[in-house]
């Protein structure tokens, strides 16, 4: 069984910085692509970034694009977003999420592990 736990979320100012991370269980996880997904409240979830099994490939939604930063260190089983220049905007529940694939996705169909979320709180 799969358990992706995250860490990380708080509150944090308009222009701060936060880096999340996600634990997994398992050894499995060099394997699989891994992802980064948000949920603001009232709207779906959205996909966020993801870096494929072996960390060369990352796609990133173009509103985070240039301010977020994902990477992974599989020899310690965990993925990691490094979140800059945040804005309200950026106000989610962000999820991490393991691909079915060992290619890098944006789809959020292509992913059947999620964790249980950590929020993080954009101040103005």
């Amino acid at each position: 069984q799969v358990q992706l736990v995250e860490s990380g979320g708080g509150l944090v100012q308009a222009g701060g910085s936060v880096r999340l991370s996600c634990l997994a269980s398992g050894r499995a996880f060099s394997a699989y692509a891994m992802g980064w997904f948000r949920q603001a409240p009232g709207k779906e979830r959205e996909f966020v970034a993801s870096i494929s099994r072996n960390g060369e490939v990352t796609y990133y939604a173009d509103s985070v694009k240039g301010r977020f930063t994902i990477s992974r260190d599989n020899a310690k089983n965990t993925l990691y977003v490094q979140m800059t220049s945040l804005r309200p905007e950026d106000t989610a529940d962000y999820y991490c999420a393991r691909s079915i694939f060992s290619g890098s996705s944006r789809t959020t169909a292509d992913y059947n592990y999620w964790g249980q979320g950590t929020r993080v709180t954009v101040s103005s």
